[in-house]
């Protein structure tokens, strides 16, 4: 996941952060005053998969925001508007599935779209409780237009790899999720 450039980044950090003390105090420094080792760290927080996970995800989320913001999209309600258009209509309960989201937010994203009219929601007449959602055509002309920009979304996100990278990349995060 790291660049070559930033790897040989935190390798010097490294490197400067675990020299001795001792070797600090004979150039010039206050052993007293120096700044913790790596060695002494109970724990590297820019070594940790979470950490460094919700840095590629704030890339992603960046980026996403300057090729998307013209839609007034949120990702989620991206990605929502495009399992929709995959199922061709689904029920609110399965979108929350298909998304991984918690009820409560999907009902809230749902609810911001059909403000927005870019999906309508019925009733489904066998059960009241259940309600299915499908797109309205003005939310189908919508991600249609931003295909383009979505794809570069994902382009621009894993940049830094090589084409070998981002395949094993991608295939690792499907192992985790």
């Amino acid at each position: 996941m790291l660049g070559l450039q930033h790897a040989r980044h935190l390798f010097e950090w490294r490197k400067t952060m675990t020299k001795s003390a001792a070797s600090r105090k004979e150039d010039g420094g206050d052993e007293s005053s120096l700044a913790v080792t790596v060695d002494d760290q109970l724990y590297v927080i820019e070594q940790q998969a979470g950490f460094l996970l919700r840095r590629a995800h704030q890339r992603s989320g960046g980026i996403f925001q300057a090729l998307l913001m013209d839609s007034g999209l949120t990702p989620m309600q991206f990605t929502s508007l495009v399992k929709i258009h995959d199922e061709g209509r689904v029920s609110q309960n399965l979108l929350g599935r298909h998304t991984h989201t918690d009820p409560a937010t999907i009902m809230g994203v749902v609810n911001r779209l059909v403000q927005r009219q870019l999906i309508r929601k019925t009733t489904d007449p066998a059960d009241k409780r259940k309600s299915t959602l499908i797109l309205t055509t003005k939310g189908l002309k919508l991600i249609e237009s931003l295909k383009t920009a979505a794809l570069q979304v994902s382009s621009e996100t894993l940049a830094p790899l090589s084409m070998d990278e981002q395949e094993i990349f991608l295939r690792l995060l499907a192992r985790l999720t």
